[in-house]
């Protein structure tokens, strides 16, 4: 995912992540031979016609980088009123994400398999996306490579101009620095509100689950900190 530590220059080509896939499972490349042609978006320069994709209007829900897909299957079975589109790099989360979305029967899931930032820039249209999800992005935690954090400020206009007037970007990290960063990133990003009536952290809102990482994490004590923000203007 390329970002930006620049507040005013356009976008740089810096990567939020390394190829490193790992193993993937025979049933994660069944998955993706058999599935990915009914739930799999293509790479491409042009919006989407997210309308068509789903064939209905609703509101249109976007997570980034979601993993193993472990709580947008959560979220898209839980609100099958709404929309969901994924966005990951990782054939192995894809397949497995794929996999339950064919166990469950959902049909509100459609994935992209690419740069988050592509797609935000390329597939999608300004104002059309309700919520943009960012859980556990990664930390990037030694100093020299802050620069490859997703959460940039170029990245957060970009995001913010994607969102319907009313929308909400939500990030929740469990590395208390990046907390303090992405706070200061998007606190200064015209248009965008913190929902906090502090303008501090959110509390969990209820419709993020808990996955099983932050469950180990919080039995260890580990924290998490939630930014909530609305697209005001």
């Amino acid at each position: 995912m390329p970002n930006n530590d620049d507040a005013s220059g356009p976008l740089r080509a810096v990567r939020s992540f390394v190829r490193r896939e790992g193993r993937i499972t025979r049933a994660q490349e069944q998955a993706l031979a058999e599935l990915w042609p009914l739930y799999g978006i293509e790479s491409g320069v042009e919006p989407v016609d997210v309308t068509r994709i789903f064939g209905r209007e609703a509101p249109t829900i976007m997570e980034l980088g979601f993993g193993n897909g472990e709580t947008l299957v959560q979220l898209a079975a839980g609100e099958p009123n709404c929309n969901f589109l994924g966005v990951e790099v990782y054939r192995p989360g894809i397949g497995r994400l794929l996999r339950r979305v064919r166990e469950l029967g959902l049909l509100n899931v459609r994935v992209f398999r690419d740069d988050a930032v592509d797609v935000l820039t390329n597939r999608m249209a300004p104002e059309s996306l309700t919520k943009i999800l960012i859980f556990f992005p990664d930390p990037w935690p030694k100093k020299r490579h802050h620069k490859r954090r997703l959460i940039q400020p170029g990245f957060a206009r970009l995001a913010s101009e994607r969102l319907l007037v009313g929308g909400t970007l939500h990030v929740a990290t469990d590395w208390e620095d990046y907390a303090m960063h992405i706070l200061d990133v998007l606190s200064h990003v015209a248009g965008l509100r913190n929902m906090d009536g502090d303008n501090g952290f959110a509390q969990r809102p209820g419709y993020r689950p808990l996955t099983k990482f932050e469950r180990r994490g919080r039995a260890l004590g580990h924290r998490v900190w939630d930014l909530l923000f609305e697209r005001v203007c």
